[in-house]
């Protein structure tokens, strides 16, 4: 019998904290699985995608900037079991443009690939928010989607359930079963970024008995991560052929080269309209030396909490981009960015590092949560075919959990 027949008369309730890969691909897969319980999905950005989401703008359609993932890669041999059905649909498409590396005398490999770029790639058809925008198609117009939606507190009901609450403590939502599928609120990282006293869940966690939520929680909260700041530009067609002409879309940086130029990584991205979106990723030594810098225009700056710094924030994108453009001076001299509206994107936790969530604690039947992400360990570890794959087994388990119980 598919995990979730039978349910559908009294199935429970999921609420699913953060839209990203993971979320979207839990949901997905446990309505592909038959189950048609309730389920709402959080998210505190502007729409789905978490680090595989595009800024878009409010005036003009035609601007889309890739500025997290600008890829998906799958590197182990078996496929997700989401892949195909994306594909089918149109979502995401084989990706065939140019990979090379910098070194760290400038010398240009061409073809070579990292951790990131390694197996068969793809990207979202168009734009990379269509990754978990194809998901949440795939799930079905049901699931309750909440954007711009900040889960700053949880709580436990009665019942066993779990209740959401905003800023200011008040109500937003409840439901039988919970899924994380971020670190923010299990992480001491909410401490620094929003300073929050303590990761909600880890009080929670002391008292609610479940020896499993416990060694889950340390778990999470042990896990190290690696930040970045990216760099993101809007170059107008008169100068955007140059970079059209650069032998490459995708130019990862060996560790010397990150250290000569603080930068890991260099997305050129064609528009259809003749500009060129381009985004440069930072070193994470050059994120950690910025910590306390947030991108004013991104959506973490419209929390409680949060000071933004305009003037250091103009002072890391000059930084930024006059490495970028002693990366590109062989091709492109000089560099002209007039009217290219330099913007600053920061990823507090861009990669996690370590061994990871172990795949045994993704679910805490116990105390009816679950944690999915690119943190849990696995096949693509700390990549977006983690968070996808992640999201496809942890909903297998969590129906299963539900019939036994």
């Amino acid at each position: 019998m598919i995990p979730g027949q039978g349910l559908a008369k009294a199935a429970p309730s999921l609420a699913v904290i953060g839209a990203g890969v993971a979320g979207c691909a839990l949901v997905a897969q446990m309505r592909r699985l038959g189950w048609r319980g309730p389920i709402s999905l959080w998210e505190s950005g502007r729409g789905p995608g978490g680090r595989a989401s595009t800024r878009r703008s409010r005036h003009d359609a035609r601007v889309r900037l890739d500025h997290g993932a600008p890829l998906l890669s799958i590197s182990s041999t078996e496929a997700p079991a989401l892949l195909a059905p994306l594909l089918d649909g149109g979502w995401i498409e084989p990706w065939g443009g140019g990979l090379a590396q910098l070194g760290a005398e400038g010398q240009l490999i061409i073809g070579a690939t990292d951790p990131l770029t390694q197996g068969d790639l793809y990207r979202g058809r168009g734009s990379m928010d269509q990754l978990c925008r194809g998901l949440l198609e795939l799930a079905g117009s049901d699931v309750e989607l909440h954007s711009q939606c900040l889960v700053r507190d949880l709580a436990t009901t009665a019942a066993g359930g779990w209740e959401l609450l905003d800023q200011q403590q008040q109500w937003l939502g409840a439901a039988d079963w919970l899924v994380l599928s971020g670190t923010l609120l299990v992480h001491p990282r909410c401490q620094t970024l929003l300073g929050w006293p303590e990761p909600p869940l880890q009080p929670l966690a002391r008292t609610l008995g479940d020896p499993q939520l416990q060694r889950a929680a340390a778990a999470i909260a042990a896990i190290d991560s690696s930040p970045r700041c990216a760099l993101l530009l809007l170059i107008p067609p008169a100068a955007a052929e140059a970079w059209r002409r650069l032998p490459f879309r995708l130019l990862s940086f060996e560790a010397a080269a990150e250290r000569r130029w603080g930068l890991s990584r260099l997305s050129i991205q064609p528009l259809e309209d003749g500009r060129c979106a381009v985004v440069a990723h930072s070193s994470a030594a050059v994120a950690r030396l910025h910590s306390d810098v947030i991108g004013s225009r991104s959506s973490v700056a419209q929390l409680s909490g949060v000071r933004p710094s305009p003037q250091r924030e103009q002072a890391l994108i000059a930084s930024l981009t006059s490495a970028l453009s002693a990366v590109v001076e062989p091709w492109i001299t000089p560099l002209e960015l007039e009217g290219s509206d330099p913007q600053l994107m920061r990823w507090g936790a861009a990669f996690p590092e370590g061994a990871g969530l172990a795949r045994e604690l993704m679910l805490c039947p116990q105390s009816r949560i679950g944690f999915c992400g690119d943190f849990c360990s696995g096949p693509g570890f700390g990549r977006i075919e983690a968070a996808l794959r992640s999201g496809e087994e942890l909903a297998e388990r969590t129906l299963a959990a539900i019939s036994a119980g």
